[in-house]
């Protein structure tokens, strides 16, 4: 053929440009397959992150809290320990008060008897000794006969009613005092002041402070005191009523019984 046409030429150069167009369609396609597939992966490699992170939290918290139930643990196993010691001591407590409980009939049946005959000993004691505040004295040992018969007071109360009562007239040895009543002499009665010297001697004087008498423990009697004694009498009655200094005086005693 002669000449390719000028029309020949400009079709030739479309159908190239066309297939160099279609060309770089078909490399674009596999590229953006990859860059979604990429996308994909870094988005799923972030979820997965997230999780992976969501858990390590769990585990930590897990962690915390596990030795938290060991602390506590630790503590209630101490604690029990304790308690354990407590009771075994309170069981022994127990032990031994029921002992005392079971002793008690055995301890009853022995005190009894006793508080009997230290109320019989001190009625005795009383009847025997200097007669001053005798009538106080003897009231409170017939009030101790009746206490015991009473089913209203209870065993502990009646052996400490019976233990102050010794107790007063363990205090009587060891005090000086006046008290004014009457004394009975020659079938009258005379008002006097008795003056005791705790249960060394016991004398009276005639409120005119002229005649004094001492009691006879052997007798029972009151003997005439000698008028010299009378001022030394009345010196101690004046002490005694801490009417007078504390002062010394001068009056005859009971000469001391030989021991048996």
């Amino acid at each position: 053929m002669s000449k390719v046409s000028n029309k020949t030429k400009i079709a030739t150069a479309l159908v190239g440009a066309l297939a160099l167009a279609g060309s770089n369609l078909v490399i674009a396609d596999p590229l953006s397959d990859v860059q979604k597939a990429d996308s994909r992966i870094h988005a799923e490699a972030a979820t997965s992150q997230k999780k992976v992170d969501k858990y390590f939290d769990q585990a930590q918290d897990m962690v915390f809290e596990y030795g938290s139930v060991a602390d506590e643990r630790e503590s209630l196993k101490s604690y029990n320990n304790y308690v354990a010691v407590l009771v075994a001591d309170q069981e022994a407590t127990m032990k031994l008060i029921q002992e005392d409980i079971n002793g008690v009939d055995t301890l009853r049946q022995g005190v009894v008897p006793l508080m009997f005959k230290m109320v019989d000993a001190l009625e005795q004691f009383v009847a025997l000794d200097l007669p001053f505040n005798l009538e106080t004295r003897v009231n409170r040992v017939n009030n101790l006969k009746l206490l015991l018969n009473s089913a209203e007071v209870t065993l502990a109360e009646k052996f400490r009613l019976i233990l102050d009562a010794y107790s007063i007239e363990r205090e009587y040895g060891s005090f000086v005092a006046v008290k004014t009543g009457q004394l009975e002499l020659n079938g009258k009665d005379v008002l006097v002041d008795f003056f005791n010297l705790g249960r060394v001697a016991l004398y009276a004087q005639s409120l005119d402070q002229r005649s004094a008498w001492m009691f006879n423990d052997e007798t029972k009697a009151w003997d005439q005191l000698d008028d010299s004694y009378l001022r030394e009498l009345t010196k101690g009655i004046r002490i005694a009523r801490k009417q007078g200094a504390p002062d010394l005086f001068s009056l005859p005693i009971p000469a001391a019984e030989a021991a048996q």
